[in-house]
């Protein structure tokens, strides 16, 4: 018979930890935002934000920046066209496929959100060195990595 290791506690599982974190920031993140616009989310901005910095992204791409499936992005940019903050338009090249653009309301929207967010990024990080941040950076990038790469799939048993 095979031997099994013990299943330590959730609170000791560094993936717990870490999403944990993620859901606490996005929380925080989500607080401070409301405090200057409730019209907007966590995820409505990092689509306007992706926008402003690649104008001709796909919607595909933008799901794919923002790690959110296809349907979810569909929904949210629905949202932010009604809401006003977005503009579709057909692509010239070939009308199945559309394209958007942020619109004065959502390029302001986005704007206005920018030192909240750097706050809040500001807050989060408070208490940790340039050296630290370095650090977690990597140590993030090789997880990634490690989950992302076809050679590192394969777990021996």
């Amino acid at each position: 018979m095979k031997e099994t290791k013990a299943v330590p506690r959730l609170e000791n599982v560094l993936f717990y930890v870490m999403e944990k974190t993620i859901k606490s920031y996005r929380q925080f993140a989500q607080r401070q935002l409301n405090a200057i616009n409730k019209e907007i989310t966590i995820d409505q901005w990092l689509i306007l934000k992706t926008l402003d910095d690649n104008p001709d992204i796909t919607q595909r791409e933008i799901a794919e920046r923002v790690f959110k499936d296809h349907a979810s992005i569909t929904r949210m940019i629905d949202l932010l066209v009604k809401k006003g903050f977005l503009k579709r338009f057909f692509n010239p090249e070939d009308r199945r496929r559309y394209g958007l653009k942020l619109t004065p309301e959502g390029r302001l929207a986005q704007q206005q959100s920018i030192p909240v967010i750097m706050r809040n990024r500001a807050q989060a990080l408070q208490g940790l060195s340039d050296k630290e941040i370095h650090t977690l950076r990597n140590l993030l990038q090789k997880i990634t990595d490690n989950c992302t790469n076809p050679s590192n799939q394969k777990i021996e048993q």
